[in-house]
C-alpha cells in the first residue's frame, strides 16, 4: 500500500470534515460569519490539523481567511462540489431528476465551481494541501449524479494547473468497478465508509471500516487511499439507521478505535464530522442527516470530546 504522507512528504496528523452551517443557516443562503467560523476552528484546533471543505464558497473562503488571518495551524483538503449533470432514475430518495435546461445550467456551473478550485489552490498554497473534484456524485445512490467521464476532464485540467495532489471523494464501492478509469489520472483515492449506514453494530464496525479500506487499497497498490468520510451518528428517527445502534457512546468508540488504527497504520483519515447542522436531510428533528458532529449544533461537545468541559471550567 502506498503512504499518502510519504507520498506527498506531509506531516501525519488527525483530519476533520468541517462544515460550519449553524442553525438558520444553510449553503446558498445564510453563512457563518468570520467570528462564528473562528470560534469553530479554536475549538477544533486540540483535535485535529487537517480540514475538509466541501465547496469553493463564501464559506470556504472565510475558513481561509480565519486561518491565514489568526495563523493558526490548519491546512485544508479544498473541494468543488459538482451538482447534477445528468439525471439519475436510481436515486431511492426521489432527487436527482431535473429538466435539461437546469442540467445545462449545472454543468457551466460546474466549470466556474473547477476553475475556482485551481484559482484559489494558486492563490492559498501554504493553506490548501491537496484539492477534491467533487463529493459522492458517482455512486448510484447520488443525487447529484456526473458522469466519470466528466470528472475524469476536470481532473485532467485541474492537474495541469496546480501543484497540490488531486482526488475525488466518493463511496468506496465505486472505487471498486467503474471509477477504475479515472484511478488513472488522479493522485490518490479517497474513500467514504459508513458501517452504520451497512446496519453494522459498534463492535463490528471498525473491522468492516478496514475491510472496506483494504479492498480498495489491495486493488490499487501503486496508488495511494485515504478516508475522507468515516463517522457515527447520535441520533436517527429509524429510517436507513437502526435507532439502538445510535448514541455518543457509540460514536466514541468508533472514533477511538479509528483513529488508533489509522495512526497505527499511517493513514490519513478525516472523521465525519465536526458540527452537528440541522440544515441536512428531511425537517424531521432525529433525521440522522442531522446528527454526525462530535461537537451539538450549539458548539457543545458530545461524549468523545466531553473533556472540553472541564478545561472550560478550570
Amino acid at each position: 500500500m502506498t503512504d499518502f504522507f510519504n507520498q506527498f512528504n506531509v506531516p501525519f496528523a488527525k483530519a476533520m470534515c468541517y462544515s460550519g452551517f449553524r442553525n438558520g443557516q444553510q449553503p446558498g443562503g445564510i453563512v457563518p460569519s468570520y467570528e462564528e467560523i473562528k470560534e469553530d476552528l479554536l475549538l477544533l484546533k486540540p483535535h485535529c490539523n487537517y480540514l475538509r471543505l466541501y465547496d469553493c464558497d463564501e464559506h470556504a473562503l472565510t475558513v481561509i481567511k480565519v486561518i491565514r488571518n489568526e495563523k493558526l495551524d490548519f491546512k485544508l483538503m479544498l473541494g468543488a462540489y459538482i451538482v447534477a449533470e445528468m439525471n439519475n432514475h436510481g436515486c431511492p430518495w426521489g432527487g436527482g431528476i431535473y429538466e435539461e435546461k437546469q442540467l445545462e445550467e449545472n454543468r457551466e456551473m460546474n466549470d466556474q465551481k473547477i476553475q475556482r478550485l485551481i484559482e484559489w489552490s494558486n492563490q492559498y498554497p501554504d493553506i490548501v494541501f491537496c484539492v477534491s473534484l467533487g463529493n459522492e456524485a458517482c455512486v448510484d445512490w447520488t443525487d447529484h449524479f456526473v458522469p466519470v467521464d466528466r470528472v475524469i476532464e476536470f481532473a485532467k485540467r485541474v492537474k495541469k494547473s496546480i501543484k497540490q495532489p488531486v482526488t475525488f471523494c466518493e463511496n468506496y464501492v465505486p472505487w471498486l468497478n467503474y471509477l477504475a478509469p479515472l484511478v488513472e489520472v488522479i493522485d490518490f483515492i479517497s474513500i467514504h465508509t459508513y458501517p452504520v449506514w451497512e446496519y453494522k453494530h459498534i463492535h463490528e464496525s471498525v473491522e468492516y471500516t478496514i475491510a472496506n479500506y483494504q479492498m480498495v487499497a489491495k486493488q490499487y497498490p501503486q496508488i495511494p487511499v485515504v478516508i475522507t468520510e468515516a463517522g457515527w451518528a447520535t441520533n436517527s428517527h429509524g429510517r436507513g439507521i437502526h435507532v439502538e445502534h445510535v448514541n455518543e457512546e457509540n460514536q466514541k468508540i468508533y472514533y477511538e478505535d479509528l483513529m488508533d488504527w489509522s495512526i497505527k497504520n499511517n493513514i490519513l483519515t478525516f472523521f465525519f464530522e465536526a458540527f452537528d447542522e440541522q440544515w441536512k436531510g428531511s425537517p424531521d428533528p432525529m433525521e440522522p442527516e442531522k446528527h454526525w458532529g462530535v461537537f451539538k449544533a450549539d458548539r457543545t461537545p458530545k461524549l468523545v470530546f466531553e473533556s472540553l468541559k472541564v478545561l472550560k471550567t478550570h
